[in-house]
C-alpha cells in the first residue's frame, strides 16, 4: 500500500523532463554559433504519453493552456535534416527561445502543484490549523 497517491511521482517525472528538456534547449542556445551543429529536441515516446493520457487527462479551459502529463520515458532526437545558417548549423533561436518559455510555464505549474500537495500533508499533519 502506497502512504501517498501517485501524484508525487507523475510530478517528479515531469520535473525531471522538463529539467532534461531545459538542459536539451540550453545546449541548443550556447551551439548557436557552433558548424554543422544540429539542434536536439526531448520528446516522450508516444506508448506512455497514450497510456498517461488515458489515465490522467487534466481539464484545459482554452486549447492554448500547456497539457499537465508527463512521460518517464523520453528520446532527445537530432534535428538533422535543415540547416538555417551557412555553415551547416540549424539552430533557430526563435524556436528555442519559445520552447524554453513554454518549459519554464510547465515547469513552475509543476512546482505549484507540488507546494499545495505538501502544504496539504502539512494541514493534515498540524491537525488542520
Amino acid at each position: 500500500m502506497s502512504l501517498f497517491s501517485t501524484t508525487f511521482q507523475t510530478i517528479e517525472n515531469g520535473i525531471s523532463y522538463a529539467s532534461q528538456k531545459q538542459q536539451t534547449i540550453a545546449q541548443n542556445i550556447a551551439n548557436v554559433d557552433t558548424p554543422n551543429y544540429k539542434s536536439k529536441t526531448v520528446t516522450r515516446t508516444s506508448e506512455f504519453r497514450d497510456l498517461l493520457h488515458n489515465e490522467l487527462e487534466a481539464y484545459q479551459t482554452d486549447s492554448k493552456h500547456i497539457p499537465f502529463s508527463d512521460s518517464s520515458q523520453r528520446v532527445i532526437t537530432h534535428q538533422g535534416n535543415t540547416s538555417y545558417q551557412a555553415n551547416g548549423n540549424n539552430v533557430d533561436m526563435d524556436k528555442e527561445m519559445a520552447d524554453m518559455a513554454e518549459n519554464q510555464i510547465y515547469y513552475e505549474a509543476l512546482v505549484d502543484r507540488l507546494n499545495g500537495k505538501f502544504n496539504s500533508l502539512q494541514t493534515v499533519i498540524r491537525g488542520g490549523k
